[in-house]
């Protein structure tokens, strides 16, 4: 148990950390600061999901059936990890709103 509980805490820093990195880098490069969070539930589908892409294009009934299924049966930990994710994204949204208010020009 004591295993399990400190991967899931390791796991919660790893997706925080690395989807922080990756928003911040975009939101520097793109100059669009909440791309990454508007952006993120599509990762995330494509993270939890099973169906391929032009499956929702092609079947998009049984793609989007197998989806929401797949969503209701996500555990505990796995919401919060993801949910680790996306905070993530949105805290590499304010911290670049705040730098570049005080001054700060990234490319």
């Amino acid at each position: 148990m004591d295993f399990m509980l400190v991967q899931m805490i390791l796991s919660v820093v790893i997706f925080f950390v690395m989807f922080f990195g990756i928003a911040f880098l975009i939101n520097m490069l793109l100059r669009m600061t909440w791309f990454m969070a508007i952006l993120y539930p599509i990762v995330v589908v494509f993270i939890i999901d099973e169906v391929g892409f032009f499956d929702y294009l092609t079947k998009p009934s049984s793609a989007f059936r197998a989806l929401g299924d797949k969503i209701i049966s996500l555990h505990a930990a796995d919401i919060i990890i993801l949910s680790s994710g996306l905070i993530g994204a949105i805290a590499a949204g304010f911290v670049i709103k705040y730098l570049r208010k005080n001054g700060y020009q990234m490319f």
